[in-house]
């Protein structure tokens, strides 16, 4: 009987090393796998910071307004004034159930813009 007993801690406690090694690899595994997520991470914003910095770059209006002057004739590019904008109001909402409700709040009480 303490042959059996003794045989069967044996195989527990090799169980149990077993499942604690497959939980190490597990868990170093796991471990590995966010590292490479951080630095995919890290890189992506170190792209995405530099593409900011190129858009801000390529957007200054002093570049912008000389690009247009050069490509004046091909483009026609007029500066935009106040009376290219329309309003709000001027827009066609869809028509369907509550819609009256919007337009009229839209509009303001007294119906003015």
């Amino acid at each position: 009987m303490r042959a059996l007993t003794n045989m069967l801690a044996a195989l527990a406690v090799i169980g149990l090393g077993y499942w604690a090694y497959s939980q190490t690899v597990r868990t170093q595994a796991a471990v590995d796998e966010i590292a490479e997520t951080e630095a995919a991470i890290r890189a992506a914003r170190e792209r995405l910071a530099v593409l900011n910095a190129e858009w801000a770059y390529l957007n200054r209006p002093d570049r912008l307004r000389e690009l247009a002057d050069i490509n004046f004739e091909t483009l026609q590019l007029m500066p935009m004034t106040p009376g290219q904008f329309g309003l709000a109001l001027e827009i066609p909402y869809p028509v369907g159930p509550g819609a009256g409700a919007v337009l009229e709040n839209a509009s303001g009480a007294d119906g003015a813009p």
